[in-house]
């Protein structure tokens, strides 16, 4: 029988996504430094043929505005630069969850394995509401899988605290069939819904890990002095 992905193996499977992402990060970075570092190149050797050709008695003056105009194009062109870098990491970082999302999906075809999945997350839920009854929604698609999963949550839950569970499939408030999978456990007579769908999960981890991700695939920022 099949099993959830254990977190070494998650992390094996992270290290293997960011490791590529970041590979295609540095080159992306390193051709925008190219280009800025020919862009500057030009800009002042357009400036010095400009200046060289107007000196006379107000040199000292003119080398003070030349110095002053190259300095000005410098810092606009790093600004461009940043500007570059920063837009192309978040093209990186949006692609990495494009990736992700597309992924989804492909953890339903493994019926064992969903069957599994889905039998953890509503054991997370029922042990975050505590409650004697609580319902589930999947999606129409998975319900044949998702009954198997609440058999199962049932047996694991009375086996660990000692006291039994009522758990039932919410068929009249189905998840989208569009959406990637999951399920949602709804307790207090439908007032707390806690949303267990792959999709938010991977909107929570889009929120919560975008930051070690965001290290991990670009190193530290060291301009940056406070973290959450």
């Amino acid at each position: 029988m099949s099993h959830a992905m254990s977190d070494d193996q998650v992390s094996a499977e992270l290290k293997k996504m960011t490791a590529f992402i970041r590979q295609e990060a540095l080159e992306k970075a390193q051709e925008i430094r190219i280009k800025a570092d020919e862009e500057f190149a030009i800009e002042k050797s357009k400036l010095v043929r400009a200046e060289t050709s107007s000196i006379d008695s107000s040199y000292e003056k003119k080398f003070k505005q030349a110095s002053m105009s190259q300095q000005i194009t410098r810092s606009t062109l790093a600004n461009k630069t940043r500007l570059k870098v920063l837009s192309a990491r978040q093209e990186l970082l949006d692609d990495l969850f494009e990736r992700a999302q597309g992924k989804l999906k492909g953890y339903t075809e493994d019926k064992t394995r969903y069957r599994e999945i889905c039998k953890n997350l509503i054991l997370e839920g029922a042990y975050a509401l505590n409650e004697n009854k609580i319902s589930v929604r999947a999606r129409k698609a998975d319900y044949d899988t998702v009954k198997g999963s609440i058999d199962d949550a049932k047996k694991e839950y009375q086996g660990k605290l000692g006291k039994g569970v009522e758990i039932e499939l919410d068929e009249k408030n189905p998840q989208p069939e569009d959406s990637a999978g999951g399920v949602s456990i709804v307790g207090t007579g439908g007032k707390i819904d806690i949303n267990n769908t792959f999709d938010e999960r991977l909107k929570l981890l889009e929120s919560d890990a975008l930051p070690m991700v965001r290290t991990s695939l670009f190193g530290k920022n060291e301009n940056r002095k406070f973290y959450d």
